[in-house]
C-alpha cells in the first residue's frame, strides 16, 4: 500500500497518509487510533459485499459518519498499491437507510477508467469483469484487524476449530488458532519449530503444543509443560502468554499476507516480551509485509525508529495524522529513545493534552 486518503468516517474528516513498511500510531485515549485502524476491517467488509451487515452489527450508518449525519453524508477513500500500478477508490453516500456506492473506481497508473458502481448498497469489485479488480482484491483481502484482547475461560482461543475448514489463515481474534497451529506443524515443520522456540524464550516453562483432533476433525488448543506430563488447555496459560502465542503465529506463519494491521499488540507482555514482538515486527517488514499498529505502549514504541511512528490528535472532534520527522529530534535522540520522548511530552502529538 502507498497511501490511504479518508473522508467523512468517524472521527476523521479527510486525511491523506503515507504508508509505510511499519507504522506504529501512538496518541490519546479517544484520539482517533482505532478509528483509523478499523476502516481497514471496513475496507474488508465493503470488497466481500459484507459492508452492511458490518454497518448493521456496529450501530448504523449514523456512527460511522464524522459528526453524524447532521454534518457529513459521504464517505470517501482512496488507496493505491504497488508504487501506484493498482488502486481503488469509492465513494459512499447517505441514503434513506443506507449507505449508497455513488462511484467505485478501479485505478491503474493513475488512470481510474469506468465507474464500476450500480449505485446499489454493495461494492461491486468481486462482480465486475474488469481485469484490474483481481490485483485490488488480493490486498483488500489482507485488510484484517487484528485484536487479541479476550482472553477469558470462553475466549476465541478456547474454542474449538476445523481442521480443514479454519487452516487457511488466522482468524482476526485468533478462534482458529488450534487448527492454523496444527496446519503449520503438519506442513511447515521448520517454521514450526521456530515458532516454539519463540513461545518458550518468554514462557521457559513451555514444552509443546499437544494435537489430538476428534474424529470430526475439531481440535482444542492444547499444550504440556516441561515439568509435568498433564495436557492442558487454553485458559491454563497466563494472559500475557497465550496472547503472545497469538502473536508468534501471526508474524512468524509461513505464508505472510501483504499487510498485518493490529490494535494495542502489548496488552499483559511482559517487557522481554514486548522486545520480542517488536522483533518479529522488524523482521516482516523487511520482506515486504507492511505492518500498521495502534498503541499505548511506550515500551514497544522505543524499538522503532520516529519514521516508524505517527501521531495522532483530537483537535474539535477531528483526528490528525502526522509521521515523525527525525531531523526535527535529532538532538533529542542523542539522549532519549522516542518512548521516553513521547513520555515525557516532548513530542509535539500523540499526548493527552493536545
Amino acid at each position: 500500500m502507498d497511501y490511504i486518503k479518508i473522508k467523512g468516517y468517524k472521527s476523521i474528516k479527510d486525511i491523506h497518509l503515507d504508508i509505510g513498511a511499519i507504522n506504529v500510531l501512538i496518541g490519546a485515549n479517544g484520539s482517533g487510533k482505532s478509528n483509523f485502524i478499523s476502516f481497514f476491517e471496513f475496507l474488508n467488509a465493503l470488497q466481500d459485499r459484507r459492508l452492511q451487515e458490518y454497518i448493521a452489527l456496529r450501530g448504523g450508518t449514523e456512527k460511522m459518519l464524522h459528526k453524524g449525519s447532521e454534518n457529513t453524508e459521504i464517505i470517501q477513500f482512496e488507496t493505491s498499491f504497488g508504487n501506484g500500478i493498482n488502486g481503488y477508490k469509492a465513494t459512499l453516500k447517505l441514503g434513506d437507510e443506507n449507505f449508497i456506492f455513488a462511484n467505485e473506481y478501479l485505478i491503474y497508473r493513475g488512470n481510474e477508467g469506468r465507474d464500476i458502481s450500480s449505485f446499489g448498497t454493495e461494492a461491486r469489485i468481486k462482480s465486475t469483469d474488469n481485469y484490474r479488480a483481481k490485483y485490488v482484491i488480493n490486498h483488500l483481502n489482507s485488510f484484517r484487524k487484528y485484536h487479541f484482547h479476550d482472553t477469558s475461560k470462553n475466549s476465541p482461543f478456547s474454542q474449538m476449530s476445523n481442521i480443514v475448514n479454519d487452516q487457511y489463515y488466522l482468524y482476526e481474534e485468533g478462534s482458529n488458532l488450534s487448527a492454523f497451529l496444527y496446519f503449520i506443524h503438519e506442513n511447515h515443520k521448520v517454521v514450526y519449530n521456530r515458532i516454539v522456540q519463540t513461545i518458550q524464550s518468554i514462557a521457559p516453562y513451555f514444552s509443546d503444543f499437544f494435537f489430538q483432533p476428534n474424529k470430526e476433525g475439531f481440535i482444542r488448543l492444547q499444550w504440556r509443560s516441561k515439568y509435568s506430563s498433564t495436557v492442558y488447555g487454553a485458559s491454563d496459560l497466563s494472559d500475557g502468554t497465550i496472547r503472545f502465542i497469538a502473536l508468534t503465529v501471526l508474524f512468524m506463519q509461513p505464508e505472510l499476507p501483504s499487510s498485518i494491521i493490529i490494535d494495542e499488540p502489548e496488552l499483559g507482555l511482559h517487557p522481554f516480551a514486548i522486545s520480542k514482538l517488536a522483533g518479529m515486527i522488524k523482521s516482516i517488514a523487511a520482506k515486504n509485509v507492511q505492518v500498521i499498529v495502534a498503541t499505548q505502549s511506550a515500551d514497544l514504541v522505543n524499538h522503532f525508529l520516529p519514521e516508524d511512528i505517527v501521531t495522532v490528535d483530537l483537535k474539535d472532534g477531528e483526528s490528525h495524522f502526522n509521521r515523525l520527522d527525525d531531523d526535527n529530534l535529532k538532538e533529542w535522540l542523542d539522549v532519549y529513545s522516542v518512548g521516553d520522548l513521547w513520555q515525557r511530552n516532548i513530542l509535539t502529538g500523540g499526548q493527552p493534552n493536545r
